[in-house]
């Protein structure tokens, strides 16, 4: 299980944007997370995904209490989770094509010739994975983030708002993906997004912050 529990987090000193915060991701579970612009969504995604230090409080990885975040994180911590974010192109590096996207992960493994099987799996073609960020579409290049977020098999995957800048057949498609991921492989998923209708489909249950 992934879970945070009492998770105080902000930017500015003395201004929290999460303020005693407490959820909890259980193996195979899609929970949702809603709440208006400014809540705090993104700033819980990035705790939980180790990418940045809460001010007070506490994240444990399947009991396992996490003390480093970001690179100082344990690997074994770090790999069990995977983000997408919702605006692809910060995401990644423009210099790299989507094959090498998708391949960063695996590289320290010596397992990058799961790339072809990434690429099945979220639907881009040779072709797309020959080119650079600034030669696909949006839906492409969150494709490609999709399949990078999944290439280290996660036990947990944090879908921020993954789908807000798509059209609705490639949200459809990648909704499916993590589905597939969920019923094969039992991964947690914290799909957070401001579509009502979506995480009501999506999420067995959902959690909503309140604005301050």
């Amino acid at each position: 299980m992934l879970t945070g529990t009492g998770l105080v987090a902000g930017y500015r000193r003395g201004v929290p944007v999460l303020d005693g915060v407490d959820i909890e991701i259980a193996p195979g579970e899609v929970v949702g997370l809603s709440g208006p612009s400014g809540c705090g969504k993104s700033t819980l995604a990035r705790v939980l995904a180790l990418l940045q230090r809460p001010w007070a409080g506490q994240v444990a990885v399947d009991g396992a209490p996490v003390t480093g975040f970001r690179h100082s994180a344990p690997r074994e911590q770090r790999t069990a989770i995977g983000v997408v974010f919702q605006q692809p192109r910060p995401a990644v590096d423009p210099r790299f094509t989507l094959r090498e996207i998708v391949a960063e992960p695996l590289r320290a493994t010596g397992t990058a010739d799961r790339v072809a099987e990434l690429a099945d799996l979220v639907g881009l073609t040779e072709e797309l994975l020959g080119r650079r960020p600034h030669e696909v579409s949006d839906g492409q290049l969150q494709r490609a983030c999709l399949a990078r977020a999944l290439a280290l098999r996660p036990r947990y995957l944090i879908c921020d708002e993954m789908t807000a800048m798509l059209d609705a057949s490639t949200t459809a498609s990648l909704v499916r993906v993590v589905e597939d991921r969920v019923a094969a492989d039992r991964t947690g998923v914290l799909a957070i997004s401001h579509d009502d209708g979506l995480l009501e489909r999506w999420a067995r249950r959902t959690v909503r912050l309140g604005s301050r």
